[in-house]
Protein backbone atom coordinates (compact mmCIF):
# COMPACT_ATOMS: atom_id res chain seq x y z
CA UNK A 1 0.00 0.00 0.00
CA UNK A 2 1.10 3.60 -0.59
CA UNK A 3 2.88 5.50 2.20
CA UNK A 4 0.61 7.01 4.86
CA UNK A 5 1.21 10.52 6.19
CA UNK A 6 -0.57 12.45 8.93
CA UNK A 7 -0.55 16.25 8.87
CA UNK A 8 -0.35 17.50 12.47
CA UNK A 9 -1.31 21.05 13.45
CA UNK A 10 0.84 22.60 16.16
CA UNK A 11 0.21 25.86 17.95
CA UNK A 12 3.03 27.41 19.96
CA UNK A 13 4.76 24.03 20.00
CA UNK A 14 1.73 22.19 21.40
CA UNK A 15 -0.12 19.32 19.73
CA UNK A 16 -3.48 17.93 20.81
CA UNK A 17 -4.98 14.45 21.07
CA UNK A 18 -5.77 14.25 17.36
CA UNK A 19 -2.09 13.47 16.67
CA UNK A 20 -2.34 10.11 18.45
CA UNK A 21 -5.74 9.50 16.88
CA UNK A 22 -4.38 10.02 13.36
CA UNK A 23 -1.51 7.64 14.11
CA UNK A 24 -4.00 4.98 15.20
CA UNK A 25 -6.20 5.56 12.12
CA UNK A 26 -3.13 5.13 9.91
CA UNK A 27 -2.34 1.80 11.55
CA UNK A 28 -5.93 0.67 11.01
CA UNK A 29 -5.45 1.31 7.31
CA UNK A 30 -2.10 -0.50 7.12
CA UNK A 31 -0.60 -2.08 10.23
CA UNK A 32 2.49 -3.19 8.31
CA UNK A 33 3.93 0.31 8.02
CA UNK A 34 4.71 3.07 10.48
CA UNK A 35 2.97 6.32 9.50
CA UNK A 36 4.88 9.54 8.97
CA UNK A 37 3.91 12.78 10.70
CA UNK A 38 4.24 16.05 8.81
CA UNK A 39 4.48 19.27 10.84
CA UNK A 40 4.84 22.84 9.61
CA UNK A 41 5.89 26.00 11.45
CA UNK A 42 9.04 27.82 12.44
CA UNK A 43 11.46 28.35 15.32
CA UNK A 44 11.60 26.53 18.63
CA UNK A 45 7.83 25.92 18.66
CA UNK A 46 8.19 23.65 15.64
CA UNK A 47 11.09 21.78 17.25
CA UNK A 48 9.01 21.19 20.40
CA UNK A 49 6.07 19.86 18.40
CA UNK A 50 8.24 17.50 16.35
CA UNK A 51 9.92 16.09 19.44
CA UNK A 52 6.57 15.39 21.13
CA UNK A 53 5.42 13.35 18.11
CA UNK A 54 8.29 10.85 18.21
CA UNK A 55 6.35 8.47 20.49
CA UNK A 56 3.47 8.26 17.99
CA UNK A 57 5.25 8.16 14.62
CA UNK A 58 8.32 6.36 13.35
CA UNK A 59 9.29 9.40 11.32
CA UNK A 60 8.46 13.09 11.70
CA UNK A 61 8.89 15.43 8.75
CA UNK A 62 9.80 18.92 9.89
CA UNK A 63 8.89 21.71 7.44
CA UNK A 64 10.20 25.05 8.65
CA UNK A 65 9.36 28.34 6.96
CA UNK A 66 8.66 31.80 8.36
CA UNK A 67 5.42 32.00 6.37
CA UNK A 68 4.19 28.86 8.17
CA UNK A 69 4.59 30.27 11.69
CA UNK A 70 0.79 30.52 11.89
CA UNK A 71 -1.25 27.74 10.17
CA UNK A 72 -2.55 28.93 6.81
CA UNK A 73 -4.23 26.28 4.67
CA UNK A 74 -3.18 27.93 1.41
CA UNK A 75 0.48 27.88 2.38
CA UNK A 76 0.41 24.43 3.94
CA UNK A 77 -1.20 23.06 0.77
CA UNK A 78 1.65 24.47 -1.31
CA UNK A 79 4.25 22.93 1.00
CA UNK A 80 2.61 19.49 1.06
CA UNK A 81 2.15 19.35 -2.71
CA UNK A 82 5.85 20.08 -3.20
CA UNK A 83 7.13 17.56 -0.65
CA UNK A 84 4.76 14.59 -0.50
CA UNK A 85 5.51 11.62 -2.78
CA UNK A 86 3.04 10.78 -5.53
CA UNK A 87 0.06 8.65 -4.54
CA UNK A 88 0.43 9.39 -0.83
CA UNK A 89 -2.38 8.70 1.63
CA UNK A 90 -2.73 11.80 3.80
CA UNK A 91 -4.71 11.87 7.06
CA UNK A 92 -5.91 15.23 8.41
CA UNK A 93 -8.08 15.98 11.42
CA UNK A 94 -11.68 16.89 10.60
CA UNK A 95 -11.63 20.23 12.42
CA UNK A 96 -11.86 23.83 11.17
CA UNK A 97 -8.35 23.88 9.79
CA UNK A 98 -8.50 20.36 8.38
CA UNK A 99 -11.78 21.03 6.58
CA UNK A 100 -10.12 24.08 5.00
CA UNK A 101 -6.96 22.22 4.02
CA UNK A 102 -8.04 18.77 2.85
CA UNK A 103 -10.43 19.22 -0.14
CA UNK A 104 -8.08 21.55 -2.02
CA UNK A 105 -5.13 19.30 -1.23
CA UNK A 106 -6.88 16.32 -2.81
CA UNK A 107 -7.43 18.36 -5.98
CA UNK A 108 -3.77 19.40 -6.10
CA UNK A 109 -2.64 15.80 -5.53
CA UNK A 110 -5.24 14.48 -8.01
CA UNK A 111 -6.56 11.83 -5.65
CA UNK A 112 -9.84 10.93 -3.88
CA UNK A 113 -11.07 12.92 -0.89
CA UNK A 114 -12.81 11.20 2.06
CA UNK A 115 -14.56 13.46 4.54
CA UNK A 116 -15.37 12.92 8.23
CA UNK A 117 -14.22 9.31 8.60
CA UNK A 118 -15.47 7.85 11.90
CA UNK A 119 -14.38 4.23 11.56
CA UNK A 120 -12.73 1.78 9.19
CA UNK A 121 -14.78 -1.28 8.35
CA UNK A 122 -12.44 -3.13 6.01
CA UNK A 123 -9.14 -2.61 4.21
CA UNK A 124 -7.77 -4.52 1.25
CA UNK A 125 -4.46 -4.03 -0.55
CA UNK A 126 -5.67 -1.14 -2.67
CA UNK A 127 -8.97 -0.02 -1.19
CA UNK A 128 -10.66 0.99 2.05
CA UNK A 129 -14.23 0.55 3.24
CA UNK A 130 -14.92 3.31 5.70
CA UNK A 131 -17.84 4.71 7.65
CA UNK A 132 -19.11 8.26 8.00
CA UNK A 133 -22.32 9.57 9.47
CA UNK A 134 -25.08 11.33 7.56
CA UNK A 135 -28.18 13.33 8.57
CA UNK A 136 -26.70 14.60 11.83
CA UNK A 137 -25.46 11.18 12.87
CA UNK A 138 -28.77 9.37 12.37
CA UNK A 139 -27.40 7.19 9.55
CA UNK A 140 -24.04 5.42 9.23
CA UNK A 141 -23.02 5.31 5.58
CA UNK A 142 -20.43 2.85 4.24
CA UNK A 143 -18.18 3.82 1.34
CA UNK A 144 -15.48 2.03 -0.63
CA UNK A 145 -12.55 4.08 -1.94
CA UNK A 146 -9.76 3.00 -4.29
CA UNK A 147 -6.42 4.00 -2.75
CA UNK A 148 -4.31 3.22 -5.81
CA UNK A 149 -3.77 6.90 -6.62
CA UNK A 150 -3.56 7.88 -2.95
CA UNK A 151 -6.16 9.76 -0.93
CA UNK A 152 -6.73 12.69 1.41
CA UNK A 153 -8.81 11.67 4.41
CA UNK A 154 -10.42 13.87 7.08
CA UNK A 155 -10.62 11.86 10.32
CA UNK A 156 -13.17 12.91 12.93
CA UNK A 157 -11.56 13.92 16.26
CA UNK A 158 -12.28 11.34 18.94
CA UNK A 159 -13.13 8.56 16.48
CA UNK A 160 -9.89 6.66 17.19
CA UNK A 161 -8.37 6.29 20.63
CA UNK A 162 -4.67 5.74 21.01
CA UNK A 163 -1.80 6.09 23.46
CA UNK A 164 1.90 6.69 22.84
CA UNK A 165 3.96 3.63 21.94
CA UNK A 166 6.65 3.34 24.63
CA UNK A 167 8.77 1.27 22.27
CA UNK A 168 8.67 3.89 19.53
CA UNK A 169 11.18 6.71 19.22
CA UNK A 170 10.75 8.22 15.79
CA UNK A 171 13.38 10.18 13.93
CA UNK A 172 12.96 13.81 12.89
CA UNK A 173 13.71 14.53 9.25
CA UNK A 174 14.14 18.15 8.15
CA UNK A 175 12.38 18.63 4.82
CA UNK A 176 12.69 22.43 4.75
CA UNK A 177 15.46 22.70 2.16
CA UNK A 178 14.24 23.38 -1.34
CA UNK A 179 10.75 24.35 -0.21
CA UNK A 180 11.09 27.70 -1.98
CA UNK A 181 8.90 30.75 -1.55
CA UNK A 182 5.32 30.55 -0.32
CA UNK A 183 2.60 33.10 -1.00
CA UNK A 184 -1.10 33.26 -0.18
CA UNK A 185 -3.97 35.61 -0.87
CA UNK A 186 -4.93 35.70 2.80
CA UNK A 187 -2.81 36.39 5.85
CA UNK A 188 -2.98 35.94 9.59
CA UNK A 189 -4.03 39.12 11.41
CA UNK A 190 -4.63 38.27 15.06
CA UNK A 191 -6.17 35.80 17.48
CA UNK A 192 -9.07 37.07 19.57
CA UNK A 193 -9.57 35.02 22.72
CA UNK A 194 -13.19 34.56 23.76
CA UNK A 195 -14.29 35.96 27.09
CA UNK A 196 -14.21 33.46 29.95
CA UNK A 197 -17.57 34.40 31.46
CA UNK A 198 -18.66 33.79 35.04
CA UNK A 199 -17.29 30.22 35.02
CA UNK A 200 -14.25 28.99 33.08
CA UNK A 201 -15.33 25.52 31.95
CA UNK A 202 -11.81 24.79 30.66
CA UNK A 203 -10.51 24.66 34.25
CA UNK A 204 -12.92 22.06 35.65
CA UNK A 205 -12.12 18.36 36.07
CA UNK A 206 -15.80 17.35 35.90
CA UNK A 207 -18.38 18.81 33.51
CA UNK A 208 -22.12 18.19 33.35
CA UNK A 209 -22.95 19.16 29.79
CA UNK A 210 -26.50 19.60 28.49
CA UNK A 211 -27.85 19.54 24.97
CA UNK A 212 -31.13 19.93 23.18
CA UNK A 213 -32.55 17.05 25.22
CA UNK A 214 -32.87 19.35 28.25
CA UNK A 215 -35.95 20.66 26.36
CA UNK A 216 -36.30 24.10 27.97
CA UNK A 217 -34.39 26.74 29.94
CA UNK A 218 -36.03 26.00 33.28
CA UNK A 219 -34.75 22.41 33.12
CA UNK A 220 -31.12 23.57 33.16
CA UNK A 221 -31.45 23.79 36.95
CA UNK A 222 -31.61 19.97 37.01
CA UNK A 223 -28.09 19.85 35.57
CA UNK A 224 -26.96 22.62 37.91
CA UNK A 225 -28.14 20.61 40.92
CA UNK A 226 -26.14 17.59 39.76
CA UNK A 227 -23.08 19.73 39.09
CA UNK A 228 -23.29 21.21 42.57
CA UNK A 229 -23.50 17.75 44.11
CA UNK A 230 -20.49 16.58 42.10
CA UNK A 231 -18.42 19.72 42.56
CA UNK A 232 -18.57 20.22 38.80
CA UNK A 233 -19.48 22.94 36.32
CA UNK A 234 -22.31 23.03 33.80
CA UNK A 235 -21.47 23.29 30.10
CA UNK A 236 -23.58 22.84 26.99
CA UNK A 237 -23.78 22.18 23.27
CA UNK A 238 -24.49 24.82 20.63
CA UNK A 239 -28.31 24.36 20.40
CA UNK A 240 -28.58 25.38 24.07
CA UNK A 241 -26.66 28.60 23.38
CA UNK A 242 -28.67 29.27 20.20
CA UNK A 243 -31.87 28.95 22.24
CA UNK A 244 -30.37 31.43 24.77
CA UNK A 245 -30.76 28.97 27.63
CA UNK A 246 -27.05 29.36 28.53
CA UNK A 247 -24.29 31.81 27.63
CA UNK A 248 -21.69 31.34 24.90
CA UNK A 249 -18.93 30.97 27.50
CA UNK A 250 -20.46 27.60 28.53
CA UNK A 251 -20.46 26.11 25.02
CA UNK A 252 -18.23 23.13 24.22
CA UNK A 253 -17.38 22.41 20.61
CA UNK A 254 -15.67 23.57 17.45
CA UNK A 255 -17.46 26.93 17.65
CA UNK A 256 -17.17 27.10 21.45
CA UNK A 257 -14.59 26.15 24.08
CA UNK A 258 -12.15 23.26 24.01
CA UNK A 259 -12.24 21.42 27.33
CA UNK A 260 -10.09 18.68 28.84
CA UNK A 261 -11.93 17.33 31.90
CA UNK A 262 -11.36 14.00 33.63
CA UNK A 263 -15.09 13.21 33.58
CA UNK A 264 -17.65 14.45 31.05
CA UNK A 265 -21.38 13.83 31.43
CA UNK A 266 -23.14 14.38 28.11
CA UNK A 267 -26.82 14.86 28.94
CA UNK A 268 -29.24 14.98 26.02
CA UNK A 269 -26.39 15.60 23.55
CA UNK A 270 -26.58 13.75 20.23
CA UNK A 271 -22.82 13.61 19.66
CA UNK A 272 -22.28 15.63 16.48
CA UNK A 273 -18.63 15.95 15.52
CA UNK A 274 -18.76 19.73 16.04
CA UNK A 275 -19.40 19.10 19.73
CA UNK A 276 -16.96 16.21 20.14
CA UNK A 277 -14.22 18.32 18.56
CA UNK A 278 -14.23 20.46 21.70
CA UNK A 279 -13.58 17.52 24.06
CA UNK A 280 -9.91 16.64 24.45
CA UNK A 281 -7.80 14.49 26.74
CA UNK A 282 -9.91 11.32 26.54
CA UNK A 283 -12.12 11.99 29.58
CA UNK A 284 -14.32 9.30 31.09
CA UNK A 285 -17.42 10.05 29.03
CA UNK A 286 -20.87 9.22 30.35
CA UNK A 287 -23.72 9.67 27.86
CA UNK A 288 -27.36 9.99 28.92
CA UNK A 289 -29.85 10.08 26.05
CA UNK A 290 -33.27 8.57 25.47
CA UNK A 291 -32.36 7.91 21.81
CA UNK A 292 -30.51 4.58 21.87
CA UNK A 293 -29.10 5.29 18.38
CA UNK A 294 -27.57 8.66 19.26
CA UNK A 295 -23.98 8.91 17.90
CA UNK A 296 -22.69 9.93 21.35
CA UNK A 297 -22.97 6.29 22.45
CA UNK A 298 -20.29 5.30 19.94
CA UNK A 299 -17.64 7.25 21.86
CA UNK A 300 -19.03 6.97 25.40
CA UNK A 301 -17.39 4.86 28.10
CA UNK A 302 -20.81 4.39 29.70
CA UNK A 303 -24.10 4.84 27.85
CA UNK A 304 -27.43 5.27 29.67
CA UNK A 305 -30.64 5.16 27.64
CA UNK A 306 -33.15 7.09 29.72
CA UNK A 307 -35.08 10.34 29.99
CA UNK A 308 -32.53 12.71 31.50
CA UNK A 309 -35.28 14.79 33.14
CA UNK A 310 -36.07 11.76 35.27
CA UNK A 311 -32.58 10.26 35.51
CA UNK A 312 -30.59 13.36 36.56
CA UNK A 313 -32.62 14.13 39.71
CA UNK A 314 -32.27 10.48 40.78
CA UNK A 315 -28.52 10.61 40.16
CA UNK A 316 -28.23 13.88 42.09
CA UNK A 317 -30.08 12.38 45.03
CA UNK A 318 -27.83 9.32 45.04
CA UNK A 319 -24.64 11.41 44.83
CA UNK A 320 -25.74 13.53 47.80
CA UNK A 321 -26.68 10.41 49.74
CA UNK A 322 -23.26 8.83 49.15
CA UNK A 323 -21.41 12.04 49.97
CA UNK A 324 -23.39 12.38 53.17
CA UNK A 325 -22.49 8.82 54.15
CA UNK A 326 -18.80 9.50 53.49
CA UNK A 327 -18.93 12.73 55.55
CA UNK A 328 -20.28 10.79 58.53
Amino acid sequence: MNRIFAYIVQRAGMIDDTAAELAQAARKIDASQTPIAVVTGSGTALDMACDSLRSFFGEVWKISHEALAYPNAELVRQALVRLLPEKSIVLISHDHFGIDLAPGLSIKLDCPFLSDLVSIDQVSENSIKFVRQEFGGQVSAHYVCDLTSGAVINVRPGAFRAAPDSALSGIIVDKSDGLGSLAAKRRYVETIVAETGDVDITKHAVLVSVGRGIQEKDNVTIAEDLAEALGAAVSCSRPVVDAKWMGKSRQVGSSGKTVKPKVYLACGISGAFQHLAGIKGKPFLIAINKNAKAPIFQVADIGIVDDLLEFLPELTSKVRELRGAVAK
